[in-house]
């Protein structure tokens, strides 16, 4: 048994932020159409890695559990196949530019026309209301409006985008996780469906702490700090001995007390010198110069060890060929290795772990249309001949 059984979920997206909600769903059983224009598929496909399958390692581990129908649009055959799998959804999922659906035909009253229990989650650069909402817009430039790129880098460097990573698309996805799973508990009381619509910089924004509440209050504008972090200290990055990188988070007094004891300088902590939050705040530099030069003189595991044996949270800045080795990836299953187009392949594992109805990875990215006749015979009803002829006529 899953989660999200009998959950029926169509998947018009492209690239990754849709998509990847509802990669999610399918993880925990609701069974996922994805559908792709004929011939040319997902720009998903294409993004990222080559392979030799013809499809990237990013589609090969974020398409997985879909089944993969090619339709085209532009034929009135096409959306008529379109709107008999809308009626046979309970979620469908788009992050086209605002109006594509309504060019369609398919806008939210012309959806619940053909299936008032249907879910519509749509996501876009800026959300479907406002002056910005037919800007197009990436993971990239959703960094960059919502306050996020402003706030990575060095003070005197130029602004970074943290980790190189579409960090939004997947943010905005687990966003429309919830969305649609709070849409669905609503259902259950009104019988009706209804839009989710997820703006891909406000799911960044969202994760911004105190950013806004300090500007208006205290017209406070937070600059880049490097590895530092505002209102506490140390709390930073920190280079060993033997050339790596150990995070260390103070995050109150008594934490920087049991630090100061791990440096076997204790005295640090009294309530004259950096004991108190305030102290250490008016005098950062200094404060942070003690934890270089103490983590300078100690290799990474010596530096780890003695702030664990203190219960001082620290760690070494892992990259991925460290994440490979590290044992609590392996025990957690956080990697898992499956069959591919291309062979075992390591992709993230599934999260949440529920302990009654865990998720789990089926199959890896499909082949573009590899299920169209399955999906069209099997759900839509139509027969073998006649899927043939929408394939000849280029409808499928």
């Amino acid at each position: 048994m899953h989660a999200l059984d009998g959950v029926k979920v169509l998947d018009l997206g492209t690239f990754l932020a849709g998509p990847f909600c509802a990669t999610v769903l399918g993880e925990f059983g609701a069974e996922v159409v994805k559908v792709e224009r004929p011939g040319v598929g997902d720009h998903l496909r294409r993004f990222g890695s080559d392979t030799e399958c013809g499809d990237t390692l990013v589609w090969l581990s974020e398409a997985r559990n879909k089944r993969s129908v090619t339709i085209n649009f532009a034929d009135p055959r096409g959306r008529e196949l379109l709107r008999e799998l809308i009626a046979w959804a309970d979620i469908v999922i788009e992050n086209f530019r605002p109006g594509v659906m309504e060019k369609l035909g398919l806008d939210f009253p012309a959806i619940q026309e053909i299936n008032p229990a249907a879910i519509l989650l749509r996501v876009s650069a800026y959300g479907q209301s406002g002056p910005l909402r037919d800007l197009p817009g990436f993971a990239r430039i959703a960094h960059a409006f919502s306050g996020l790129a402003y706030l990575a880098g060095e003070p005197d460097g130029i602004p970074v985008t943290p980790g190189s990573t579409s960090l939004a698309d997947y943010m905005s996805g687990m966003y429309g996780v919830i969305g649609v799973l709070m849409a669905l508990r609503a259902r259950e009381t009104t019988g009706r469906g209804q839009v989710v619509d997820i703006a891909l910089f406000e799911t960044i924004f969202r994760a911004l702490d105190e950013l806004a509440p300090a500007y208006q209050k205290n017209g406070y504008v937070r600059e880049r700090m490097g590895a530092d972090t505002v209102n506490v200290v140390p709390h930073s990055h920190y280079r060993t001995a033997d050339g790596h990188f150990v995070a260390i988070a103070c995050s109150h007094d008594d934490m920087f007390a049991r630090l100061a004891r791990a440096m076997g300088r204790p005295e640090l902590s009294a309530p004259d010198v950096f004991g108190p939050k305030q102290n250490r705040l008016a005098a950062r530099d200094v404060v942070n110069k003690l934890v270089t030069d103490w983590v300078g003189s100690l290799s990474c595991d010596e530096v780890v060890a003695r702030c664990r044996a203190a219960e001082v949270p620290a760690g070494k800045l892992y990259s991925i060929a460290d994440i490979f080795d590290d044992e609590q990836y392996q025990h957690r299953g956080t990697i898992t290795v499956e069959e591919s187009r291309i062979g075992p392949l390591a992709v993230p594992g599934v999260i949440p772990a529920l302990s009654e109805t865990p998720g789990e990875i089926r199959w890896l990215g499909p082949e573009l249309g590899e299920h169209t006749d399955a999906v069209l015979g099997q759900i839509l009803g139509r027969s073998a001949d006649e899927i043939a002829q929408l394939r000849a006529d280029g409808v499928v």
